[in-house]
C-alpha cells in the first residue's frame, strides 16, 4: 500500500503537519492530531491541484521538527534531517511539476474570484488583490533564501522561472535546502488559493 511521509512542525502554540511527498499539502492545529485530521480532511482539496496521479495512500509519520516564531506566527519555517539529503533528479522534476501544479491552481482562483472578499468580524482582511499581490512579493522574498535577488516589480512569470531555474541549479549561497524551499513555496501559494475560495462573496 502506497504512504506518504508526513512530519510535525511543533511550535508553542500550533503544530504543522506537513507532507513531505506532495509539496503543499500542508495544515496547522493546536496539536499533532488535530494537525494531522485536518491534513486528511483537506486530501480530496488538494487532489483537484495535482494534475497527475494522486495516490497518497496513508501517512506515515517520520518526525518532528521544532518550531520557531515564524511557526507561532503562522507558517512552517522548521526544517529536519530529512532536509539534508538531496532530492534526486526525478524527485526534483516532480517536486518542480507539483508546484508549477499549485501556481496554475491560484491563477485559477484568482482569475475567477470576486475582487472584494468577505471580511472578518472586524472588517479586516485582504481583498483578491491584495492577497496576490502578497503572494508575489513573498515568492520575490523566498528567491533570495535560494540565492538569487529579483528586482521590484519583475513580472510573475518571469519571477517563478526565477525560482524554477535557480531551484534546478542549486546555489552555494542557498539559506534553504531546495527541498524545504519548494515545500514553503508551495504550501503559500496552496494556503492563499484557499483562502480566496473561502472568502470568496
Amino acid at each position: 500500500m502506497a504512504t506518504s511521509r508526513v512530519y510535525f512542525e511543533e511550535g508553542k502554540n500550533v503544530v504543522f503537519a506537513v507532507s513531505l511527498d506532495w509539496p503543499g499539502w500542508c495544515r496547522r492545529a493546536k496539536t499533532p492530531d488535530l494537525a494531522m485530521e485536518a491534513l486528511d480532511d483537506c486530501r480530496e482539496r488538494y487532489s483537484k491541484i495535482v494534475t497527475g496521479a494522486f495516490r497518497p495512500g496513508t501517512f506515515e509519520v517520520i518526525g518532528t521538527a521544532k518550531g520557531n516564531g515564524t511557526t507561532d506566527f503562522g507558517a512552517p519555517d522548521a526544517r529536519g534531517p530529512w532536509d539534508q539529503i538531496d532530492l534526486t533528479a526525478r524527485e526534483l522534476n516532480r517536486h518542480l511539476a507539483l508546484l508549477q501544479d499549485c501556481w496554475n491552481y491560484f491563477d485559477t482562483v484568482v482569475e475567477n474570484a470576486p475582487a472584494e472578499m468577505q471580511k472578518g468580524p472586524r472588517g479586516g482582511g485582504r481583498d483578491r488583490d491584495g492577497i496576490a499581490d502578497h503572494v508575489r512579493e513573498a515568492e520575490r522574498a523566498y528567491c533570495s533564501r535560494v540565492g538569487f535577488r529579483v528586482a521590484p516589480r519583475t513580472p510573475w512569470d518571469e519571477q517563478r522561472d526565477v525560482v524554477v531555474t535557480t531551484l534546478r541549479a542549486g546555489t552555494p549561497n542557498a539559506q534553504w535546502p531546495v527541498a524545504y524551499a519548494i515545500r514553503r513555496c508551495a504550501w503559500h501559494v496552496v494556503d492563499h488559493a484557499w483562502e480566496i475560495e473561502d472568502k470568496s462573496v
